[in-house]
């Protein structure tokens, strides 16, 4: 049985988690999260449904941490926007899946601050650290360099699913099977998978006709779905 998780509405912590169920508006939380992988066998598949905005850094990073913790397999589904600190939890997936029409956002942290100089200057190494722990997750995932990310932190990226794909922030999209990979241990080159459903098609459809159709039409028909003409 798989245990189905939902990443919605603000990434809060446990306080303010329970205060928003009072209400009931949407949010993510560490306890929440927690309370479903503990239930069941520790080992059962996990899905992860994605679509939140973000919000507290140190609450994604429990979630983050609880996931990838977690023994059984975990695949995550970006169905709309991980942005800021969902996109941190979206990292915890063995797999993580994007919808064709979802996007990420990567940036770095941010907070209201006031004081003297000093205080400022806490906050700022404060920040930098924290910018530091945040592409942790990314370059976990994705192999990039720190530098590489906190420079796209800093450009406040937004990164859709193709761009997902192949920069290692996820591992395939949702419902695309036309990239299959075909192995073949032949001397002859085998007919592409998606033009033979092409074909297919073809012939079904001209089943359904009531005109006859010539075997000659139909072989030319196949022919140049083949040969992509």
């Amino acid at each position: 049985m798989t245990k189905k998780i939902e990443v919605k509405g603000q990434v809060v912590d446990d306080m303010t988690g329970e205060f928003f169920n009072m209400f009931d508006l949407a949010s993510t939380y560490p306890k929440m999260i927690n309370d479903i992988l503990n239930k069941g066998d520790d080992d059962e598949d996990v899905e992860v449904d994605v679509a939140s905005p973000g919000g507290d850094v140190f609450a994604a990073s429990e979630i983050y941490t609880a996931l990838m913790s977690y023994q059984g397999s975990i695949t995550v589904n970006v169905q709309g926007l991980a942005a800021s600190a969902a996109s941190v939890i979206a990292m915890a997936g063995d797999k993580v899946r994007m919808s064709p029409t979802a996007q990420m956002m990567i940036h770095k942290a941010w907070t209201n601050v006031q004081g003297n100089s000093d205080d400022l200057a806490h906050a700022s190494d404060m920040m930098n650290k924290t910018d530091q722990s945040i592409s942790s997750a990314y370059q976990h995932k994705t192999g990039k360099s720190q530098d590489e990310l906190l420079d796209l932190m800093k450009n406040e990226t937004w990164i859709t699913a193709q761009d997902a794909v192949d920069q290692g922030f996820a591992d395939e999209i949702m419902f695309d099977d036309s990239k299959e990979l075909q192995v073949a241990n032949s001397i002859f080159p085998l007919p592409n998978k998606e033009k033979i459903k092409q074909a297919m098609a073809v012939l079904q459809k001209n089943n359904t006709k009531k005109k006859p159709v010539t075997n000659d039409d139909l072989r030319q028909k196949k022919l140049a779905i083949l040969l992509q003409k």
